[in-house]
């Protein structure tokens, strides 16, 4: 089964259809750097982003470490 999860950004709505597993991790994600219940600017959106991308930049470079050693 899928979910909508909605947010504001701009001023206008905008939801996107998530599996049900996947809807409760995102929207507890989503919380985290974002206005749930009222509008996002574009900035907030692109710091949540940053963060996001900074977030899997970390977890790739920890993976490689450990590919590393394990190779070693």
């Amino acid at each position: 089964m899928s979910k909508k999860i909605g947010l504001h950004i701009g001023g206008r709505r905008f939801d996107v259809d998530v599996e049900d597993d996947f809807a409760k991790f995102l929207t507890k994600e989503m919380a985290k750097d974002f206005n749930t219940e009222g509008n996002n600017d574009l900035k907030v959106v692109l710091q949540g982003y940053v963060r996001k991308v900074h977030d899997l930049y970390t977890q790739e470079k920890k993976m490689q470490e450990l590919i590393d050693k394990i190779e070693i």
